[in-house]
C-alpha cells in the first residue's frame, strides 16, 4: 500500500523492473497483471515488454470465451549464436527469406555475423515462414527466436 491506503499503481516503472526481474529469475515468458480497469501484460523472449491498453467495453460472453493462440501449431528458427542478425547478404540483395516463403532444411534463411565471420543460418526444419521475429542488423543472442514457421505435416 501507498499513501493515503491506496494499492500500489500497476504502471509504476520501479514494479514493472522488479516484475520484470522477477520474470528473468523463474524464466517466466508473460505474466498478466489487472488492477481495477487497468491491465499490464508483460512478455519476454526476444521481443520488447508487450503494454495493454484497457480492454474495450465487451459483452460478458465474449470477454469468458478462450483466446486462440496465434502461436499454437507454430516452431521458431533460434540464433545459434550470439552477434549481429541480417536479413540479406549485402544491402543491394533481397532478403533470403520472407513472409510467406516456403523454407526446406538446407534454406538460408539469414546471416549471423559473429567476431567478423559471416555464418550462413540454414532453416534446419521445413515449413513456411509467418514472422520474422527480428530486424536486419539486429543484434541476437544465444537461442533467441528469430523466424516463426509453420512446419510441414
Amino acid at each position: 500500500m501507498s499513501k493515503g491506503g491506496k494499492p500500489k499503481d500497476v504502471f509504476d516503472v520501479e514494479r514493472i523492473r522488479q516484475i520484470i526481474e522477477l520474470m528473468e529469475e523463474h524464466d517466466l515468458s508473460e505474466v498478466d497483471l489487472q488492477q481495477g480497469d487497468e491491465k499490464i501484460k508483460l512478455g519476454r523472449g526476444g521481443s520488447a515488454p508487450i503494454y495493454s491498453a484497457p480492454p474495450a467495453a465487451a459483452p460478458a460472453a465474449a470477454s469468458a470465451a478462450p483466446a486462440a493462440d496465434p502461436t499454437a501449431g507454430t516452431i521458431t528458427i533460434n540464433a545459434p549464436m550470439v552477434g549481429t542478425f541480417y536479413s540479406k547478404a549485402n544491402p543491394e540483395s533481397p532478403s533470403f527469406v520472407k513472409v510467406g516463403d516456403h523454407v526446406g532444411p538446407e534454406t538460408v534463411v539469414c546471416i549471423v555475423e559473429a567476431m567478423k565471420v559471416f555464418n550462413e543460418i540454414p532453416a534446419e526444419c521445413s515449413g513456411k515462414i509467418v514472422e520474422i521475429l527480428v530486424s536486419d542488423q539486429e543484434p541476437v543472442d544465444f537461442g533467441k527466436p528469430m523466424f516463426r514457421l509453420t512446419p510441414d505435416a
